[in-house]
């Protein structure tokens, strides 16, 4: 007997969705592990961006004043918009 798939479900696809990553973005200051060190990739992409925006780089940041810098020097730099 074959097992049945509601058909809802069957036709859904994400890459049609017209906000595929609502569900992923969420504000830092509502992150339950906002107050952890930052991550490795986060350092090394702010430590790039300080660098091309000529600030200071500060290794001391949480992963959601991290991700808030990161979003600050963005709009300064250019980039990853």
């Amino acid at each position: 007997m074959a097992k049945s798939t509601p058909a809802a479900h069957h036709d859904e696809n994400p890459k049609t969705d017209p906000e595929p990553g609502s569900n992923t973005i969420k504000d830092p200051d509502n992150w339950t592990t906002g107050d952890e060190k930052m991550t490795g990739a986060q350092a090394s992409y702010l430590k790039t961006l300080s660098e091309e925006a000529g600030e200071e780089f500060d290794p001391s940041l949480s992963k959601a004043d991290a991700s808030r810098r990161i979003d600050e020097l963005q709009s300064k730099t250019g980039r990853g918009r």
